[in-house]
Order: C-alpha cells, then structure tokens, then sequence
C-alpha cells in the first residue's frame, strides 16, 4: 500500500489511477511472503517519474524505460532529491525486450504510450513478455469518444464526425495523437496478447470540463473534485465519456 509519505499528491487527473495502482501492489505485496516482498516494476514511457518515484519510495525495484534522454534525466534528478533508486534506461515499446529482460517484472505501467506506437500489437506482445506469470498490466490509454465531444463543444462537428468514424479515433490530419481507444477496442488489442482483463476505469470523466481557475478560486472546490472522479469512474454511463480509459490485465500463462 502507498503511505502518506510516498502517496503523490491527488490531483482529479492522477487520483483514480493512483488508487488502482495502490489496490493492484497492496494484493501483490500480500500474496507473498507474509506481504513482505516487494516488487519489480517497469515503467514504460515513464518519463519524470511522477509513477515511478512514489512506487520507488516503497522500496519497490523500479526501473523506467523512456526514449527521451532529457525525461530520464530529470528523472534522475527527482530520484535523487527523494533519496531513492530508479534504474533509468533508454527505450521504447516496440524495442523494450532488447533493453529488459523477459519475465522481469511483477508489474508494468504503460500510461500513454498505445496511442504513439507504431504497431499496437508487437507493443502490447512485448509488454507482456517482460511480465512474470500472474503479472499486472496497467494501461492508461486516450479514449476516443472523449475527442469527439470535445471537438464537438469546440463547434468542430466535422472533426467531431471524423473522429467518431475513424479507426484510429482521429479527427483529421492535423490531430497530434496518432490513435484513440474505444473501451471494447482496447480491450480486444489486451486479450489478443493473451492477457486477462480486469477492472476498467474512466480517467478525467470531469476533470477535463471544468475550469482551472474555478477549481483554484472555491474552497474545498479541489478536493471535491478529486471525490466527483472517483465517484464516476466505475460508471459506465461516465466512463463512456472519460478523456482516458486506465485498465489492469493479468498475463496468466
């Protein structure tokens, strides 16, 4: 479990995610040992560490694998202001088995990556490779149907259209993600690589239509928040239109 001192600030975009992250290492943790074993975990596109450090704090054996030089180095620079080890190695999904080692890792995080590769499938195969039988995946992924609306409200209806047609969920030529996920999509691309699927949850379902400045100017407005998220990321009415889509998968052979 994470304890105060490693526990991120919960902020509505991280909180749901950080509280599946913490319930996923917890029954990990506890199925070993007595709960006193920890665990390798890989970071996949892990950049500055905002996983990373706080599961490092714990004692966990973390290793972030990112293809940005300046992101590992400012990684380094949070590790060790939090007085902690984070192996820190230059990579990317689809080249991940020729930097780790397959059968690795108890845990992998790979939060906002899909959406970049080039070939899903290979990526995902690799993912599931450096897994250790009964492993957790956890996936964050952009969720299409978030675009759609969201072009929509901006009074782009073409684009709008456009994304919802599209089978990367793109809204046109000029959108700088190469791919979107319906929840149904991502969750055929996991199964295809032989993982079992778990919990599926809406990430930023409001977080993203509300104002900055409203949420800093209302006392107590953060916090509450950060409850409304938590409160409809289960909802599959809410999770339909949620930014992101965060989902844990066991590889189970």
């Amino acid at each position: 479990m994470l304890p105060d001192r490693a526990a991120p600030s919960h902020s509505a975009r991280t909180a749901v995610v950080w509280d599946v992250l913490r319930n996923a290492v917890s029954a990990a943790v506890g199925d070993r040992s007595g709960g006193l074993e920890l665990l390798d975990v890989l970071d996949v596109g892990g950049g500055t560490g905002g996983f990373a450090v706080p599961l490092a704090l714990l004692g966990h054996r973390v290793t972030v694998v990112d293809p940005n030089p300046d992101a590992l180095a400012a990684l380094q620079r949070r590790a060790r202001e939090a007085d902690v080890q984070v192996r820190a190695v230059q990579g990317d999904a689809a080249g991940l088995l020729d930097v780790v080692a397959a059968g690795s890792a108890d845990l992998v995080l790979c939060h906002g990556v899909l959406e970049h590769v080039e070939d899903v499938g290979p990526a995902v195969r690799a993912l599931v490779e450096v897994l250790r039988p009964g492993g957790t995946l956890s996936v964050l992924a952009a969720s299409r149907n978030a675009v759609v609306l969201a072009r929509a409200v901006a009074g782009r209806f073409t684009e709008a259209r456009h994304a919802l047609d599209d089978p990367d969920g793109r809204w046109g030529p000029g959108d700088p993600l190469p791919r979107r996920f319906t929840e149904s999509g991502l969750a055929q691309v996991l199964s295809a690589a032989g993982l079992r699927m778990g919990g599926v949850h809406g990430v930023r379902t409001v977080a993203d239509l509300v104002p900055g400045g409203l949420v800093d100017s209302e006392p107590g407005a953060a916090e509450a928040l950060v409850d409304l998220e938590r409160a409809t990321a289960n909802l599959p009415e809410f999770r339909a239109v949620a930014t992101q889509l965060h989902v844990l998968a066991t590889r189970t052979t």
